[in-house]
């Protein structure tokens, strides 16, 4: 460190504090930069197994197999009742009571909350009217009654992080982080060894602050997080935001309820001016749909209000036991054919153009183009003519689309008989969907709560994420059925991409055909897509549906032509609209698109 403060008095330092905690999976002493769910996996494999030997013993249970049919048919009744059936139950309990079904995880979740809890009550000691007393932080440390005080403290953190079931790159992890700063700040005392917690550098890696600068910064930081309750990510952002995000008003219109799906209609704000469009969004279908309307400033409905459009949004919501039942042709053709016939109904003549986020992107992609062959065949011409998707992935392959590791994940780790036997009638919880995507997020748990808190001495930084924090801790479960259809159809046979993705249709020679993804351009679809370089979920060269299927025949036109397809790749992750400045450049561009301009403002 580039200073320290005198030891006055025999005070504790940290490190000595943590020597009495010891090594524990927090540390992540092996340095990893990922996570290692150790615990789960093992879990899991041995569940999978489970549930594989009792499909192979009701394949012997045929009474073909004579005598051995008989003892197959014990084995399978002894291993259900004994083992799998519980499971099963515990399973679908802990899923329709909003749990993470891995057990394993679920405790990891209580350890964060348990942490947290422990947190506050740690800086309640020196914490008085929300500022910090420097005076009692001094007298504690230096006293043996604090000092004592203070090993029991860290005693109970080592508690909690020797229960943890993961290694690697944690979010508990991060919360030893913001520990270990508590102690360097209530010691005035650096670390003998390894860097400070939130310390920034400069550019040639040295320190970029004072240690008593550091300790202000630190006062601050912990200030915050005590007034706001901020110490979990998770339960902070349920009490902010009340449980509801989303800064635009709302109706559901009148019969648009198909089984959990709705259609919402914004209402129009006082100053509306309309233009006389309309713009259908499409969600994904493991997302609140708060994607589109975060907070004030964070809103793309907002933005397109403020541009004079009617703006409709379909809303998945929570899958519910008939959704399980329901595959891609319902979501991914009915919806959409119903609720944009509600639309014409309600808006006669008005152009409708659609924009789809993620999955919600890539599904609309051939839900257009079936509309667009099913309008070549009644000899009537495309009725929706723009387009715009979001890190809309459409190219799934091993090599060049970026989508290789989490086909690997899906083909080594996924098993339809397993989900279908723990998940069937109640749908994926999101949990597992997240534990697959943190597979190809290195460490994104880790870096989501360190960033909230290396951000945190500024007060200003923990309300503004708790909109984004609520979605992104809050997932919805994805209907059984249409998971399973989405992993094999899309993801495994990249079928959208290679033109084998078949919808229903009311014209019976294309009913349950592929989709022939050219109709786009033959039927003057034009196509605006947005991509991140940085984006993990969507990498930015499976996200091609303009080169590909837009209007022009060039590969990347970019953004200067009027009425073609444009791409546009940021240097962005996948959730972009929670920067306002990002967002106001991409409304700037996808208003200019829809408007037909030729040279939209484009921000570098």
């Amino acid at each position: 460190m580039t200073e320290t403060t005198e030891q006055v008095g025999g005070r504790i330092t940290p490190d000595e504090l943590l020597a009495v905690m010891g090594p524990t999976p927090a540390d992540n002493r092996e340095g990893y930069s990922f996570v290692v769910p150790w615990k789960s996996e093992m879990a899991g494999g041995v569940v999978k197994s489970m549930i594989k030997l009792d499909k192979l013993l009701e394949s012997f249970s045929n009474p073909i197999y004579g005598p051995f049919a008989l003892t197959a048919s014990w084995q399978r009744q002894v291993l259900d009742q004994t083992i799998l059936d519980p499971v099963k139950q515990f399973a679908r309990f802990l899923t329709l009571t909003g749990r993470n079904p891995d057990i394993f995880g679920e405790i990891n979740g209580g350890i964060y909350l348990s942490y947290a809890h422990l947190m506050r009550s740690l800086c309640s000691n020196f914490i008085i009217d929300d500022r910090f007393d420097m005076e009692k932080a001094r007298h504690m440390t230096s006293s043996e009654e604090g000092k004592s005080f203070l090993k029991q403290s860290v005693e109970e953190f080592a508690f909690l992080e020797k229960k943890f079931n993961s290694l690697g790159l944690t979010r508990l992890k991060a919360k030893k982080e913001l520990l270990i700063s508590l102690l360097v700040l209530i010691t005035e005392t650096p670390l003998k060894d390894g860097e400070l917690p939130y310390m920034p550098k400069k550019a040639d890696g040295s320190d970029a602050l004072s240690f008593p600068m550091y300790l202000e910064q630190g006062r601050l930081r912990f200030e915050n997080l005590y007034r706001e309750h901020a110490f979990d990510i998770k339960e902070f952002s349920k009490r902010a935001t009340g449980g509801k995000i989303g800064y635009c008003r709302f109706e559901h219109v009148a019969h648009s309820n198909l089984h959990s799906v709705f259609l919402r209609h914004y209402l129009p704000p006082d100053d509306f001016q309309p233009n006389g469009k309309v713009l259908y969004l499409n969600t994904p279908l493991i997302n609140l749909p708060e994607i589109y309307d975060m907070a004030k400033g964070k809103s793309i409905v907002e933005g397109m209000l403020k541009e004079g459009y009617e703006v409709y949004l379909v809303e998945y919501s929570d899958a519910s036991f008939e959704s399980s039942r329901l595959g891609l042709d319902f979501y991914g053709k009915d919806i959409h054919d119903y609720y944009l016939e509600l639309i014409e109904q309600r808006h006669p003549g008005s152009d409708i153009h659609v924009m789809g986020y993620c999955m919600g992107g890539t599904l609309i992609l051939p839900y257009l183009a079936r509309r667009a062959e099913e309008r070549m065949a009644a000899g009537k011409p495309m009725d929706i003519l723009k387009v715009a998707v979001v890190v809309a992935p459409v190219k799934f392959d091993d090599d060049e689309s970026g989508h290789g590791k989490m086909r690997d994940i899906i083909r080594s780790e996924y098993d339809p008989d397993v989900v279908g036997a723990l998940f069937g009638d109640v749908n994926v919880p999101p949990q597992v969907i997240e534990f697959g995507m943190n597979e190809i997020q290195a460490g994104v748990a880790y870096f989501m709560a360190h960033g909230f808190c290396s951000r945190a001495d500024r007060a200003d930084s923990i309300n503004d994420s708790a909109p984004f924090l609520y979605w992104l801790t809050h997932g919805t479960k994805f209907p059984a059925r249409a998971h399973r259809e989405w992993l094999q159809n899309v993801y495994l046979e990249n079928q959208i991409y290679e033109g084998t993705f078949c919808l229903p249709s009311t014209i019976p020679a294309l009913d349950g055909k592929p989709v022939r993804m050219d109709a786009l351009r033959e039927t003057g679809v034009a196509i605006f897509n947005y991509r991140g370089d940085r984006d993990p979920i969507a990498p930015s060269k499976s996200c091609i549906s303009s080169d590909i299927w837009g209007q022009s025949d060039d590969a990347n036109i970019g953004i200067v032509r009027g009425g073609l397809n444009r791409t546009i790749e940021k240097h962005v992750g996948h959730v972009f609209v929670v920067s306002k400045t990002l967002l106001a450049e991409f409304l700037t561009m996808v208003s200019a698109f829809f408007r037909g301009d030729s040279n939209p403002s484009t921000p570098s």
